[in-house]
């Protein structure tokens, strides 16, 4: 595996720390972030078009908006591993 440390929430205290990263090998980004509320969770797969309710092989994580720029360097490092 090939994950890349992106970035972390610049305002971290490092116990809660959001944080993303780049899996060049799988092209894949990993997010570690916040658990939503239940009612956020519910609204999210309310609106979703997939059946059912997120499955225990998947979750929703919060992402702070200061972290967009750290999520498009991700973004960038997995289309890189494409064109290789």
């Amino acid at each position: 595996m090939a994950v890349e440390f992106v970035g972390i929430d610049p305002t971290t205290d490092r116990d809660h720390c959001p944080t993303v990263w780049a899996d060049v090998a799988t092209q894949e980004i990993l997010l570690q972030g916040w658990k939503p509320s239940p009612q956020t969770q519910a609204e999210c797969e309310a609106s979703s078009p997939a059946n059912g309710p997120v499955p225990d092989s998947e979750s929703i994580v919060r992402i702070p908006a200061r972290m967009i720029p750290m999520i498009r360097e991700a973004c960038d490092a997995v289309e890189r591993a494409q064109l290789r």
